[in-house]
């Protein structure tokens, strides 16, 4: 990454703020000239994973909502950040970068790895997980009061290693004794959502538009439109096909792998609801 900015001038002030920092930090951050240094200093303790996008590309829109799902399961071994080109121009230009969207790895408030352009969610699993194993022993690490569940740490692994029925299931023994255990829960809905996508096969989008009655097309479509960004597409396609059981519960299973307060959840339930009721 040759152009990107040398970071040695504030590295000394973000050092003294990761120091500082509170030990309840976000997996997520949108990043402003408020906290450009904080962010920085994070990533002494840990990889910060920055996507550089905009709104204006589905790529990027994909790219945000895959780290954002990816860096709520990874129990803080690194975080995201995301820098809106549009609205933060100067911060994107500090990066140095020479495309919409770039995601670059930082570490010890530097660039460890970067890349242009959108990636599948299978990929971007294995090059966090890369991007980790790079610096392991390496950093302090954040240091969080919440002791990590184990039980979760050995099923995120199976994910990781591809094995996802046995991840799975490892999730649904957790749900099994603790049914209000969400990040059980978001855990087993996003391994079936990867799983799914690690296994699709042709153009499922395509094929659904072919044959609109078809249920498991459709599900497999609304699969699809979300691993590119098309969240509320998704959405949409399934609610059409309510009271049908089998799509409620996939809805309810997407819905699960997005923030509580994501507005595009929040506007599927309500058309959900107006559907079924």
């Amino acid at each position: 990454m040759a152009n990107f900015v040398d970071l040695a001038e504030v590295k000394a002030r973000a050092e003294a703020k990761a120091a500082a920092t509170n030990t309840e930090v976000a997996t997520t951050t949108t990043v402003t000239q408020d906290n450009f240094e904080a962010t920085l200093g994070l990533s002494m303790k840990v990889p910060v994973i920055v996507l550089i996008g905009t709104a204006r590309s589905e790529e990027s829109e994909a790219l945000k909502h895959n780290l954002s799902t990816l860096a709520a399961q990874a129990n803080r071994t690194w975080l995201f950040a995301y820098v809106d080109a549009d609205t933060t121009p100067q911060i994107a230009q500090a990066f140095g970068i020479t495309g919409l969207p770039t995601v670059i790895a930082l570490a010890d408030g530097r660039p460890l790895a970067n890349f242009e352009g959108g990636q599948p969610l299978e990929a971007l699993q294995q090059w966090t997980v890369a991007v980790v194993n790079a610096v392991a022993g390496k950093l302090p690490g954040l240091g969080e009061e919440k002791p990590e569940d184990p039980r979760l740490t050995e099923a995120a692994a199976l994910v990781d290693a591809g094995e996802f029925e046995a991840a799975i299931q490892a999730y649904d023994a957790i749900l099994a004794k603790e049914p209000a255990n969400k990040d059980a829960k978001t855990a087993r809905d996003n391994a079936k959502l990867v799983m799914r996508l690690a296994t699709a096969a042709g153009d499922p989008i395509s094929e659904a538009a072919a044959d609109p009655t078809d249920v498991e097309k459709q599900l497999s479509a609304a699969d699809a439109e979300i691993a590119v960004g098309k969240v509320q597409e998704a959405f949409d396609r399934l609610i059409q096909l309510l009271p049908n059981e089998t799509v409620k519960k996939r809805l309810l299973e997407l819905y699960s792998v997005f923030e509580p307060g994501d507005p595009r959840v929040k506007a599927a339930r309500t058309k959900m609801a107006m559907k079924l009721f």
